[in-house]
């Protein structure tokens, strides 16, 4: 039964402290640097606390190193989804390549509330347009389901934007 218990605070334990690494690390890399100190306080102390108890257990079983491991995985993919929460709101720059034929898209696009530049570029012997858009995270999945309704081979590069000044913006805060 003891050493049930202590899997159990390991894996539980573990799935907090790895939680906090990954929305500690996307508070960092969103320049949240404030926030991201405050966190990894936390999770080194929950770490800590962690990796004493599971080292200085007299019991030499392989459940704990499993407890922990499968802690660390869960905590993972907490913190993926935890982290959502802190990007919600943010945006991101969206470059999307089609072929010309393709074009009533821009329109559908627009109609749905995006904000989209065209360019026209050439690339492998092939005029194309090149659609340059700043969205809200929020809206990512469904751009994603338009232009595959109209070109599923166009090709889609989205990075996350740090600073935005001015623009369109369809019921985003500038």
């Amino acid at each position: 039964m003891e050493l049930f218990l202590l899997c159990c605070k390991i894996f539980f334990v573990r799935i907090l402290d790895v939680s906090l690494g990954t929305v500690r690390t996307v508070l960092t890399v969103k320049d949240k640097i404030v926030k991201a100190s405050f966190i990894g306080f936390f999770e080194v102390l929950v770490w800590f606390i962690v990796v004493k108890d599971a080292l200085n257990s007299d019991t030499n079983s392989l459940w704990i190193a499993i407890s922990y491991a499968l802690g660390f995985a869960t905590g993972t993919y907490i913190g993926g989804k935890v982290s959502y929460f802190f990007t919600r709101g943010e945006t991101f720059s969206v470059q999307l390549i089609i072929k010309k034929e393709y074009k009533q898209i821009i329109k559908r696009l627009r109609d749905e509330g995006y904000g989209v530049s065209v360019i026209n570029v050439s690339g492998n012997n092939e005029d194309r347009l090149l659609l340059f858009m700043e969205i809200s995270v929020l809206k990512l999945n469904t751009l994603k389901k338009i232009v595959k309704e109209y070109d599923k081979n166009a090709f889609m590069v989205v990075n996350d934007t740090r600073v935005v000044y001015n623009g369109f913006f369809s019921g985003v805060a500038k």
